[in-house]
């Protein structure tokens, strides 16, 4: 049941809309958890898109497995997704920093406040993310060390590459997930992929994730899926920036094992045919996170790499 959540009008004269499509099972007993799955704070991320149009499509197909409530809110910045816009247009700013927004507020700090409402009370909500232009992430799922303890069983259940632990005080205060932590709705970021790519792969195992962890609240009934997930604390965690500006050449891929002194790639000059800085691995590892836009200027962001993991 699709259903309007908030909607302004805009001086152009047209109106914004915030919508989300409620399944939940024929016949309800009172006692259905929820689980509210967000995605379009930044209108670029187009694999969030897709994982919410199969995931709608694989709950309706097999409809009788739906024991919950379930929640799926694909743009909670429509003007973003209509305009390719990462952030809210117009006023162009990130969306993800405005939560918990007031109600006393500008037009985007109100609307910020109603979607905070409107998930309130739910029992789980998981706001899907991707990477900006330049660079790409591996699917895994970030989570704050002061809410280790109580969110990991979920983290877990997603049977991503990885669970990253980030220590709170880096986390922004303003982010959705952030402001709903703080209402006592337990919630998680998933990142993956890159903006403006539906890279169906990825886009897949989150689905099948999305679907694992309402089996575990209780929401869905079929298989569990029990992978082996990495946790990544924050001090494993080495980010490789370039000295140089240039152009980037890769040598490994998402995914790779590397070796301390592997290369990861190099930074080329067009003008003079000649490579100015070779990329090597700092440490043993796998690389999660990889630049995919290849033009680069100096302290660029080339890889991100996960140290020792363990489960």
């Amino acid at each position: 049941m699709i259903e309007t959540v908030t909607s302004m009008e805009l001086p152009v004269g047209e109106v914004l809309r915030i919508k989300k499509n409620r399944l939940q099972p024929d016949i309800l007993t009172g006692q259905e958890k929820r689980a509210c799955i967000v995605a379009g704070i930044h209108g670029d991320e187009m694999g969030s898109q897709y994982i919410c149009y199969e995931l709608i499509r694989r709950i309706k197909e097999n409809y009788e497995r739906l024991k919950g409530i379930v929640d799926v809110y694909p743009a909670l910045n429509p003007l973003g997704l209509d305009t390719y816009n990462r952030g809210f247009p117009v006023f162009d700013f990130d969306m993800n920093t405005i939560f918990p927004g007031s109600e006393d507020g500008g037009m985007v700090d109100e609307m910020a406040a109603r979607i905070v409402e409107e998930l309130k009370g739910a029992d789980l909500c998981l706001d899907l993310h991707a990477n900006n232009m330049h660079v790409k992430e591996a699917p895994h799922v970030r989570v704050m060390d002061d809410q280790n303890e109580r969110l990991m069983g979920y983290a877990k259940a997603m049977n991503l590459h990885a669970v990253w632990v980030h220590p709170s005080n880096v986390v922004k205060e303003g982010s959705l997930v952030y402001a709903m932590n703080q209402e006592g709705v337990d919630s998680l970021v998933i990142e993956s992929g890159i903006q403006m790519e539906t890279d169906r792969e990825l886009c897949d195992k989150i689905v099948n994730g999305i679907l694992n962890v309402m089996k575990k609240m209780g929401v869905w009934e079929g298989e569990p899926i029990v992978n082996k997930t990495f946790i990544w604390e924050d001090d494993t965690v080495e980010y490789i920036n370039c000295d140089s500006t240039g152009l980037f050449i890769s040598s490994v891929s998402l995914f790779s094992k590397v070796k301390k002194g592997d290369r990861i790639g190099v930074i080329v000059k067009p003008i003079l045919g000649a490579v100015i800085e070779e990329i090597t691995a700092p440490m043993d590892g796998v690389i999660f996170t990889l630049r995919r836009y290849p033009s680069v200027r100096e302290g660029a962001l080339i890889a991100r790499i996960a140290g020792e993991s363990y489960d």
